[in-house]
This record gives C-alpha cells, sequence and structure tokens, in this order.
C-alpha cells in the first residue's frame, strides 16, 4: 500500500537551517507544513515564468509578423473564415 507521506532528508548549509527554522516559528508551522508551502510558491512561481516566456516568445513572433494591435490579431484570425 502506497503511504501518503514520505520522509525526505536534505543537507543544508547550518545557517540556512537557523533561518528556515525561525521562520517557521515566526510563521507558527511546523517544518514539513512550511516545506510544503516553498514548494507551492515556488510551483506557482515557475508556472508565472514560463506563462510570461511564452508571451515574451508570441509578441516576437507577431512582431516579426507584423501583428501589432487587437485588430491586427482579429483580421489575422478571421481571414481563412
Amino acid at each position: 500500500m502506497k503511504r501518503g507521506r514520505v520522509p525526505l532528508t536534505v543537507s543544508v548549509p547550518s545557517e540556512l537551517a537557523t533561518k528556515f527554522e525561525k521562520l517557521a516559528k515566526a510563521e507558527a508551522k511546523n517544518k514539513s507544513q512550511l516545506f510544503r508551502e516553498m514548494v507551492s510558491v515556488y510551483e506557482q512561481r515557475r508556472r508565472e515564468e514560463e506563462f510570461l516566456a511564452l508571451q515574451r516568445y508570441g509578441a516576437r513572433q507577431a512582431r516579426k509578423k507584423r501583428v501589432l494591435t487587437e485588430a491586427d490579431v482579429e483580421a489575422l484570425v478571421f481571414q481563412d473564415r
């Protein structure tokens, strides 16, 4: 049967471990809760960065094709309909 939680061991410098423990205490969370929240925030940040990278890519491609306004986008979308 698969376990719902798995112990995880990581090595960090003692200074970072101390900061982590102080942060957990200040947030009134245990270290596991804080770690889960930190991973969740990190994942969200990565998704946002990926979205922004795609947005920049799309903007570059649009500029190459001289699609600069919403009207240009609409014209492009509806040109073959």
